[in-house]
């Protein structure tokens, strides 16, 4: 009888795989590693598209905010202007108005500097605010004077305008100065 060692198997002898085994095997190994990083370098690219667009969309919107703010600035910049230019046009209305002679040369050239300026005002965007008729409105006119008035449906309405307003887009850049209609119900007899 043959002992055996207790070193010794009965199993064949293990052969080491071979070389095409091995090198499968590395490159799988490095196949999974390669993908996992493009899936990676993946996320990171997208992570940075979304973060470009994110920050155009904020440049793009900076640059909008900072147009609408200048051409605000531009607005009341050219709203100072003109009322300077209106304070004029008022004045050379109340030559006209104490004109007694309205064909004379004299009124007939104020009368084309004033139309002359008002267009030049208009051109701007300005344009004048018509109130008479209409109800007082606090946001478009001061109430300079009133009026009593027995009708009922006249309170509260303009009736005399004695300073034009003017309104330049939605900004009123200078309200227009009016006479209001007051109702005071009649004495009775």
């Amino acid at each position: 009888m043959n002992e055996q060692s207790p070193f010794e198997t009965d199993a064949s002898p293990v052969t080491p795989p071979s070389e095409a085994a091995l090198e499968g095997a590395v490159d799988a190994a490095a196949h999974a590693k390669v993908v996992a990083e493009l899936e990676a370098a993946r996320r990171r690219v997208d992570e940075l598209a979304r973060a470009y667009q994110a920050l155009n969309k904020d440049r793009e919107e900076f640059k909008q905010r900072l147009t609408r703010e200048r051409e605000r600035m531009v607005d009341v910049e050219r709203g100072n202007v003109a009322v300077s230019l209106l304070e004029a046009i008022d004045e050379l209305d109340r030559c006209l108005g104490a004109s007694s002679d309205d064909s004379s040369a004299l009124a007939t050239g104020v009368r084309l500097i004033r139309d002359s300026l008002l267009a030049k005002v208009q051109a701007t965007g300005i344009e004048r605010i018509q109130v008479v008729g209409q109800f007082y409105d606090p946001n478009t006119a001061e109430a300079f004077d009133m009026e009593l008035t027995t009708q009922a449906d006249e309170d509260q309405r303009v009736v005399a305008e004695v300073r034009a307003g003017y309104r330049l887009k939605d900004r009123i850049i200078r309200p227009a100065r009016v006479k209001v209609a007051k109702y005071v119900q009649p004495a009775q007899a």
